[in-house]
């Protein structure tokens, strides 16, 4: 049989991404690297040489060209790179823990002169502590309340009580963001890697997603502009006179609102995604409440959905206004039309009377033409005449007085005659 060309491409995608392998204790460093501006079309082998640089400094091997995820296993630490559409990943998986929890030096190990020379920025940066957990779950939360800020500290119990998971999703003075993974003995590595995996995510998914926020402050000062400006011009659509400039100021609102539609058209899309992703992975975990504090989804629901909500808020306004100035628009259109359909009846009318008067003139036009007319006929008859009045022994005088009638009738008959031609060959 032939396969489809694509067919085991398409089946080694499902399988390109692994979990990692991980075994408490361990300690892990993960990072989400972004470019500004338009980091969809950067260059991606940029990415690529960034990467190998790392990979050649722990003495590992290269990346293939055009990869778009790697794995590799350099000393005591493994690693674990992917390229998105908008930014790329590293996460360093370390055995052991050491003597100090939260070390700002764990993140040695990619160096702070490694990105020098790089567009790339750091958008997130977090370390993660995998332990065993103790028996004493008091002692466990004591120890969290040490490490992290109990004001934002969420904990729960996730995958049926396999780990505790905890966080305060603050940024420490490493610059780095803190998560703590008790590992219930008898657990797996596969589901320890797929529980920091997915710690891993919310975080770099979460900040993915808020920079929807940030672009939407941008974004709202710029309608709060419009909008009033739009509602004055939309007010006045029953006002008499000034319809065309009113049309040319709505249609320049409307064209601002476009180039804001596709400005910002990407970032609506990338944020509900990430939002997306952001609640299956904790829905995922599967959370159970720990000693009454707060859970990831709970601490989501407080402080992170409301930041979606207001980006999706400020793309369904955009999205009104975009409708409400064409709808305006349009109907300044209708009444543009209809004025000018106005002006044209009375432009017709007028030239119906224009033609009414010159009919009228031709009429008169006509009869004088028919006496000029009859006049030099009578002059070239009168010619004709006098030889055969003499022969005829008639007095001349009589014999022109005869033909005047003749004449004038034969006249007025022949230009009829050429007027009615004329009328029946037009269209």
């Amino acid at each position: 049989m032939m396969d489809h060309p694509l067919r085991h491409a398409l089946v080694d995608e499902l399988h390109a991404r692994p979990f990692p392998v991980l075994q408490a204790p361990a300690h892990v460093v993960f990072m989400a690297l972004k470019e500004p501006g338009n980091s969809v079309n950067r260059d991606r082998g940029a990415d690529l040489a960034l990467l190998n640089d790392w990979l050649a400094a722990q003495g590992m091997a290269a990346a293939l060209p055009g990869a778009m995820h790697h794995t590799g296993q350099g000393g005591r630490a493994s690693l674990k790179w992917e390229s998105h559409t908008e930014f790329v990943t590293y996460a360093a998986f370390q055995p052991g823990l050491p003597d100090q929890a939260f070390d700002p030096m764990e993140g040695e190990v990619f160096p702070k002169d490694w990105l020098a020379g790089s567009a790339a920025q750091r958008l997130v940066a977090g370390l993660i502590r995998v332990e065993e957990m103790p028996e004493d779950e008091a002692a466990m939360l004591a120890r969290l309340e040490g490490w992290l800020q109990a004001e934002s500290l969420a904990v729960a119990r996730v995958v049926d009580g396999a780990a505790v998971i905890a966080g305060d999703f603050r940024i420490d003075e490493g610059g780095y963001m803190r998560f703590a993974v008790f590992v219930r003995p008898g657990t797996g590595p596969r589901r320890v890697g797929r529980i920091v995996q997915r710690l891993c995510e919310i975080e770099t998914y979460r900040a993915m997603s808020m920079l929807g926020l940030a672009r939407v402050r941008d974004l709202t000062r710029v309608l709060n502009d419009l909008d009033p400006r739009l509602s004055a011009l939309v007010g006045r659509l029953d006002e008499s006179g000034g319809a065309e400039s009113a049309l040319h100021d709505l249609l320049q609102i409307s064209a601002e609102l476009e180039r804001l539609s596709v400005q910002h058209g990407f970032r609506f899309g990338a944020t509900a995604a990430y939002q997306a992703i952001v609640a299956q992975r904790i829905t995922v975990l599967r959370e159970e409440r720990v000693a009454g504090r707060q859970s990831f989804g709970e601490f989501m629901m407080r402080r992170y959905d409301p930041a979606m909500r207001t980006v999706k808020s400020a793309e369904v306004r955009l999205n009104a206004m975009a409708e409400r100035a064409a709808r305006a628009a349009e109907l300044l259109r209708t009444r543009v039309d209809v004025e000018r359909q106005a002006q044209n009846q009375k432009l017709l009318a007028s030239m119906d009377h224009r033609a009414d008067l010159q009919l009228r003139l031709q009429h008169t036009v006509e009869g004088l033409s028919v006496v000029a007319i009859s006049y030099y006929a009578l002059g070239l008859l009168g010619y004709l005449a006098k030889p055969l009045a003499h022969w005829a022994h008639l007095d001349q005088t009589w014999v022109m007085a005869g033909l005047v009638p003749v004449t004038l009738g034969l006249v007025w008959w022949g230009l009829r005659w050429i007027k009615s031609g004329h009328t029946q060959n037009l269209p």
